[in-house]
């Protein structure tokens, strides 16, 4: 195996240790944390629930800001794997990634203060307990909806990366129109969450099957082959944009 093979199967191997990251922690966050915080509409049982888990909260922001930093990692590595491609796609992946980041981390930034204030008797004391209630319920609806309108951003950075995959011969085919079609289902989903809830809610369900197949495969193909050999060299063929 030459020298060129064995640097891109390393990358590829580090982007997917770090997108296995990137799961874990945006999973236990999204996926656990904040669906136990979170009563849409019910201020005191949100408010309870911050208050009866606190720690968890604290795991669960710490949780978002390194999903996060390891999801801008994660696009780093491939930028680096993939920039000879199409240059101008590859930052176009890398800057939907650093978007997407920002959302997150403001995110955690609402989702602490909501803690601060469930914790902090001043703020019982001079708005009252439904007030303090209320300003716990606002901060982690703006935490909720924050996560909705990143997904956006979740779902258009596999577009390019699926186009990246699809077209540098180093990975299959089928796995860049896997992540391109996981791309696409992400924005169908938000767009149906905000201009027609009850439809998202039926469609939720469906349409996240084909995004999650395509970035646990991603993963899993990052982690077990890297780069397909007999294409890795193919590479030197593409020019960079």
């Amino acid at each position: 195996m030459d020298s060129s093979v064995k640097s891109s199967k390393r990358l590829a191997r580090i982007a997917g240790v770090l997108y296995l990251l990137v799961g874990i922690f945006g999973g236990f966050a999204e996926g656990f944390v904040d669906p136990k915080m979170y009563v849409a509409g019910n201020a005191a049982a949100t408010a309870g629930n911050v208050v009866a888990n606190a720690e968890l909260v604290r795991m669960g922001v710490v949780s978002h800001l390194l999903d996060g930093t390891f999801f801008v990692f994660t696009a780093m590595v491939l930028y680096t794997l993939l920039v000879h491609v199409r240059k101008s796609v590859a930052t176009a992946m890398l800057i939907l990634v650093v978007l997407a980041t920002a959302i997150i981390c403001l995110n955690a930034v609402f989702q602490f203060e909501g803690l601060r204030i469930a914790m902090d008797t001043n703020y019982a004391s001079t708005f009252g307990i439904a007030g303090s209630n209320a300003i716990v319920l606002l901060l982690l609806d703006m935490q909720h909806y924050g996560t909705l309108i990143a997904q956006v951003f979740f779902g258009l950075w596999l577009i390019p990366l699926g186009y990246l995959c699809y077209l540098s011969g180093m990975f299959p085919k089928w796995l860049g129109i896997v992540l391109i079609t996981g791309g696409i289902c992400y924005i169908i989903d938000l767009f149906a969450a905000f201009l027609a809830p009850d439809f998202g809610q039926k469609i939720h369900g469906f349409v996240t099957i084909p995004s999650a197949i395509a970035e646990i495969s991603m993963v899993f193909y990052l982690l077990i082959v890297g780069v397909k050999r007999e294409k890795a060299g193919d590479a030197n063929q593409h020019v960079m944009n």
